[in-house]
């Protein structure tokens, strides 16, 4: 059973920072890449980064390029979301997945599982 447990989610002001993370269990972590979306009420999921399956490649959203960095830890099957400078607007929930490939993607079709979400709200 594939499980992701997501964390480090909260309430933050303005120009502060967050890291989340992302533990998973029951898949091979290293073999695949990961991926965090993001998805407010009403909206559809959106893109916000993603690293390959050995932590060599990344990509993000250009709402979050220069502020957000993810990473990875092989050896705790842990993926993160360091977010600095945070914005009003990046209030919302937060969610890992785990790819269906090794490497990177923006579309959360090539992802075949998925966390909990974790909620952060940035204060004006």
């Amino acid at each position: 059973q594939v499980q992701l447990v997501e964390s480090g989610g909260g309430l933050v002001q303005a120009g502060g920072s967050l890291r989340l993370s992302c533990a998973v269990s029951g898949r091979t972590f290293s073999a695949y890449a990961m991926g965090w979306f993001r998805q407010a009420p009403g909206k559809e999921r959106e893109f916000v980064a993603t690293i390959s399956r050995s932590g060599g490649g990344t990509y993000y959203a250009d709402s979050v390029k220069g502020r957000f960095t993810i990473s990875r830890d092989n050896t705790k099957n842990t993926v993160y979301l360091l977010m600095n400078s945070l914005k009003p607007e990046d209030t919302t929930i937060y969610y890992c997945a785990v790819g269906s490939r090794s490497y990177t993607s923006r579309t959360s079709y090539d992802y075949d599982d998925w966390g909990q979400g974790t909620q952060v709200t940035v204060s004006s």
